[in-house]
């Protein structure tokens, strides 16, 4: 058995690291968010997407400066555990595997919802398929997961462009987006939250961060590049969609994406939306796969998780056991409620408490270790990196608490499992 973070290989490039951000972040979200967001918001969802953009370029700049500065598998438990707590290391790793059962399940049911306009297809069957066959994209080597997700995204990016051209030519009225405030500035700020999720996974290629070549430099650098191309991408999405379909419609939508484009590219419409739907959450659950379990293999390798998880493939050179256990837990996430608002904040509460504890990591090391901070390819001035990290931090902390006007039971699920967490790790320690 072969457990040590080396035995992991450097198969992530630059354009790697911005295919797996962006690739994770420009997923299911974009196919179905839209629509809760905008009955909350109206037009001002336009509004809302910079509001939940803000906050994510602050958390940016803290996993930028990490990333160059500590580059480790499984950063998400390895940052809070080294540099604030052991037991907020495991609390943090511990609710994200809540939040990606949810994305998993998010993203095979809105796969399955776009294909069956195609073809009717059972839902949880092709939801099982569908996890199966990232498993197994993700089980022959990082380094083939890792093209895979470039070739996926950049037929991504040509699909949306299409969307967006053709959109913008021939179908936009700006009369549409009046009034832009239909339920005041409260409503552009409640629907934040559920559009964060437009952003997750920018980061993504910091879970893999032993197997980023050139980390130090690639990972910030692979960051940038990926938030500002989602920020642009999103932004020019949003203004087509509510300037060609109008508020109403669209709040109304089941598969919203769609229906903008059925505006101005009739029959072609149906074929095209369903790849880059195929596409998107392609990539999406690739890079799932690829993260969360080096979430696993770092707990597991430092005990806070049974070790068998951090069995890395002779031949591969992948954590394989803990490729598996996703797949387990996605499957289970089947059992889930199939509602999409409910599922979206099971899935970014506990990343944004996750970004908040990032956020904090980074002010600890840029205050506390110096030799760290100068060792960073990415280091903003020690002070500077001091405020950015800790305006990061309660801006994720603030987006917390907003969500629970939209509903109140993921808080009480999570909850729950954060209960079973503490006493498995009290438990662990005895």
């Amino acid at each position: 058995m072969s457990t040590p973070d080396h035995a992991l290989r450097k198969g992530i490039g630059l354009w790697g690291v911005v295919s797996m951000g962006l690739g994770t972040a420009v997923g299911v979200s974009i196919f179905s968010a839209i629509s809760p967001a905008t009955a909350l918001a109206g037009p001002a969802m336009l509004l809302a997407v910079l509001v939940a953009a803000l906050p994510m370029y602050l958390i940016a700049v803290s996993y930028a400066f990490l990333g160059s500065a500590d580059p480790v598998s499984g950063a998400s438990f390895v940052w809070p555990s080294r540099y604030l707590h052991p037991a907020l290391g495991f609390f943090i790793a511990w609710m994200r595997i809540v939040a990606n059962m949810g994305a998993m399940v998010v993203l095979a049911l809105v796969l399955v919802r776009y294909v069956s306009m195609l073809v009717p297809l059972p839902v949880k069957p092709t939801m099982f398929a569908v996890l199966l066959l990232a498993l197994l994209a993700n089980l022959f080597g990082v380094h083939i997961a890792a093209r895979a997700q470039t070739l996926m995204i950049g037929a991504l990016v040509v699909l949306f462009a299409l969307f967006t051209l053709w959109g913008g030519i021939a179908a936009v009225e700006p009369a549409r987006l009046e009034p832009f405030l239909p339920h005041g500035i409260h409503g552009a700020i409640a629907a934040a939250p559920l559009l964060m999720g437009l952003f997750f996974g920018i980061e993504a290629a910091t879970e893999a961060g032993s197997e980023v070549a050139e980390g130090r430099r690639n990972i910030p650098l692979g960051i940038a590049l990926a938030i500002g191309s989602a920020t642009l991408l999103y932004t020019a999405v949003a203004f087509v969609s509510l300037t060609v379909m109008g508020a109403e419609p669209l709040a109304a939508s089941q598969a919203p994406i769609l229906d903008v484009a059925k505006r101005f590219m009739g029959p072609l419409a149906v074929p095209v939306i369903v790849v880059a739907a195929i596409v998107a959450i392609g990539t999406s659950l690739n890079a799932i796969f690829t993260m969360f379990s080096r979430s696993l293999f770092a707990m597991a390798q430092a005990g806070v998780l049974p070790r068998a998880l951090a069995r890395v493939h002779p031949r591969w050179h992948v954590p394989h056991i803990a490729l598996l256990a996703v797949f387990a837990i996605g499957c289970a996430g089947l059992l889930l409620p199939m509602e999409l608002t409910f599922l979206f904040l099971a899935v970014n509460i506990p990343n944004l408490v996750k970004y908040a504890s990032i956020c904090l990591c980074a002010l600890r090391v840029a205050r506390g270790h110096p030799e760290l901070h100068a060792s960073a390819s990415f280091r903003p001035s020690r002070r500077r990196m001091t405020v950015l990290a800790g305006a990061g931090a309660i801006c994720a902390a603030a987006l917390v608490m907003v969500g629970f006007e939209a509903d109140w039971r993921p808080y009480a699920l999570l909850l729950v499992w954060g209960l079973l967490g503490a006493a498995w790790y009290w438990l662990r320690r005895k």
